[in-house]
């Protein structure tokens, strides 16, 4: 698991290139407010909108999460505890007055970066692709 990247990964280099292009600022891999330990991959303060990229297998995608055979009852307890994990997380920055937007790393950034866009900035389109 320490191999594992858990930020700057390819989908969200690519949602953020775009959304830097596009003259959007942000702040990456921010700490959650209120809530120690705990990161946003992108957040932004102003309209106060926090955006996860989450992993397929490691946050319980429905149409892609798989179990390992291998030690099973021990990967199920920590994945379901991610997933609890991102749920009050959620509901924390909600109750806090904050958008929260979630993505799964199988969506396409070119989507993931204009839904964002269209929360951040209502009404307008992106320019031309940078």
């Amino acid at each position: 698991m320490s191999r594992q990247a858990s930020r700057d990964t390819a989908q969200e280099v690519a949602v953020r290139r775009l959304l830097f292009g596009w003259g959007l600022r942000y702040r990456k891999n921010a700490p959650v407010p209120g809530m120690p330990r705990r990161t946003v991959d992108i957040l932004f303060s102003g309209p106060r909108i926090a955006v996860f990229l989450d992993g397929c297998f490691w946050h319980g995608c429905p149409d892609h999460a798989t179990s390992p055979k291998a030690n099973a009852e021990w990967w199920r307890s920590k994945l379901d505890k991610n997933m609890a994990r991102d749920l009050e997380t959620t509901e924390h920055l909600t109750a806090e007055g904050w958008t929260v937007l979630r993505f799964w790393e199988h969506e396409s950034a070119d989507r993931v970066a204009v839904s964002v866009y269209g929360r951040v900035r209502p009404g307008q389109a992106p320019a031309e692709r940078p």
